[in-house]
């Protein structure tokens, strides 16, 4: 019988200047942008903390930190390929994610899906195992102030 594990990923950004967002892969457009090391994508950030939380690998601070210079700008899809294989080297696998955008703006929901194929293409997945939602905190809190975007994630990974 495989060996199944839990994680969960959370991961917040503030917005900042620019003209757009990095979602799930996709690039939004938006009257800010978020102020990050990366290209900011919360959504992949928290989803490869799901995943290194579930196989006891830390996060991704600790295996892509910021202030290394060599992942200014990296592609966070570049980013949860590495994750990806670094399960694999200790023989795990993804079986399935699920996350919640938390975001007053920009509206997801037109993104949705080539989100869920963005990650299922770099987990190895169909898409029908990724699964991204979103809510709002109706105007509540710095999320309602459109100060920035929140990530919640789980992830299921088996031996």
């Amino acid at each position: 019988m495989p060996e199944n594990r839990i994680g969960h990923g959370f991961d917040v950004h503030a917005f900042g200047p620019g003209d757009h967002i990095v979602l799930g892969g996709e690039v939004i457009a938006h009257r800010q942008g978020l102020v990050a090391h990366s290209d900011g994508d919360v959504l992949i950030h928290a989803i490869s903390d799901a995943l290194l939380g579930a196989a006891g690998k830390g996060d991704i601070g600790r295996h892509f930190p910021d202030d290394d210079p060599k992942y200014a700008g990296a592609h966070s899809r570049m980013l949860l390929r590495r994750v990806v294989a670094l399960l694999r080297m200790d023989g795990w696998r993804a079986v399935n994610t699920d996350a919640t955008v938390v975001a007053q703006a920009p509206k997801i929901s037109p993104h949705v899906e080539a989100m869920r194929a963005n990650i299922a293409a770099d987990l190895g997945v169909v898409a029908g195992c990724v699964n991204v939602k979103a809510t709002t905190t109706e105007k509540l809190g710095f999320v309602g102030r459109c100060e920035g975007i929140a990530v919640h994630a789980v992830a299921l990974i088996e031996r």
